[in-house]
């Protein structure tokens, strides 16, 4: 009798919550809402060099993973190396304060690199009241992009400049200024220094890696490249390689199955993309000629859907590089503060 009593008790108290569903909806959303708005992911952090992974996909369908996006703060500095489509999005839902972008740097111009500019100007915008245009930095025809987005998005800035006024939106921050550079010295503010160099990515030239040091602490970025000695050679003395990975193996099943399925177009774009990017474990192979500590893959091809298959994805790396090896995720974050060797990893 107890145990029926008990049960009509829990049944009744379900259904009262079914029933109430929208004001008990409305409490508990203003609840987390409220707690959630505003919030700095940002601030756990002290100094040091901080990444945050908001695109770790390419442009291969993969619902857990952005276009390449990776967030770096250095001090007061807030930076995007590339910027895929959904990592900017991604950033200001983990709570990093997008209105502290100071500048966006490009790789290359490849559309998976450049597809999510658009938000992030925007962020910045709204989130700073910024009067200047966003700095975006990158090899010859980055100006291009500039101008290209400036002029998709001149009637969206004066809509909301309009709306909200000029104290919130000022007119001017709703715009790119491009910047064409080439090898050298890109970067050079408050102790970050950011040089780009140039990999392979034939035929996409020039196509730069970033090497980032920030008070006695270094990351390098490939960018995208196959096989080439400028990774290794930049990445000298460096803490973390953070490096694009194809396992060939694992795309050639791909391959296979579009041209069964009668694709045979779109079955050639898989065979082409295996000679201008990097498996694991050629990235593993230039992360021990660096000597660096950890070794970072990104911009992972094809789609690891979880755990169990990262081991076929790394094939023999490990025994190329006895460092730690890591597949990123949308949210990873490595911290490394300033004045030690410490790496810490974490998880937005």
């Amino acid at each position: 009798m107890r145990r029926l009593l008990l049960l009509l008790l829990i049944l009744a108290a379900v259904g009262g919550l079914w029933w109430q569903r929208a004001p008990v909806g409305e409490f508990v959303f203003s609840q987390i809402a409220e707690r959630r708005a505003g919030r700095n992911a940002l601030a756990a952090y002290g100094d040091g060099l901080t990444l945050i992974f908001c695109g770790t996909g390419s442009p291969l369908p993969d619902p857990q993973r952005a276009e390449s996006c990776l967030a770096v703060k250095a001090g007061d500095t807030l930076l995007l190396i590339d910027g895929g489509d959904g990592g900017a999005r991604k950033l200001a839902g983990w709570g990093v304060p997008m209105g502290g972008l100071d500048a966006i740097l490009l790789t290359h111009l490849h559309s998976d690199h450049i597809e999510g500019l658009g938000p992030a100007l925007l962020m910045r915008w709204t989130g700073s009241a910024a009067r200047t245009p966003l700095p975006l930095i990158g090899p010859p025809g980055t100006s291009d992009v500039a101008a290209g987005y400036n002029l998709m998005l001149k009637a969206d800035a004066g809509y909301r400049t309009a709306h909200h006024g000029e104290a919130i939106v000022p007119t001017g921050g709703g715009q790119f200024a491009g910047q064409d550079l080439g090898p050298g010295v890109v970067w050079n503010r408050d102790g970050l220094v950011i040089t780009a160099f140039a990999v392979d990515h034939t035929p996409i030239a020039p196509a730069y890696g970033y090497r980032i040091a920030y008070k006695g602490r270094t990351v390098v970025v490939s960018g995208d490249t196959g096989v080439t000695p400028a990774i290794p050679q930049a990445a000298k003395g460096a803490d973390v390689l953070i490096h694009e990975a194809l396992q060939p193996r694992l795309v050639a099943a791909i391959t296979r199955g579009l041209a069964n399925a009668g694709q045979p177009r779109t079955a050639q774009i898989t065979r082409d993309i295996l000679n201008y990017h990097a498996s694991p474990e050629q990235a593993a192979t230039a992360a021990a000629q660096a000597g660096v500590q950890m070794l970072m893959l990104t911009h992972i091809v094809p789609q690891v859907p979880n755990r169990f298959f990262e081991a076929a994805f790394l094939g023999d790396a490990a025994q190329r590089f006895s460092g730690s090896i890591r597949i990123a995720r949308d949210g990873s974050v490595l911290h490394l503060p300033a004045g030690n060797r410490e790496i810490a990893e974490d998880r937005l």
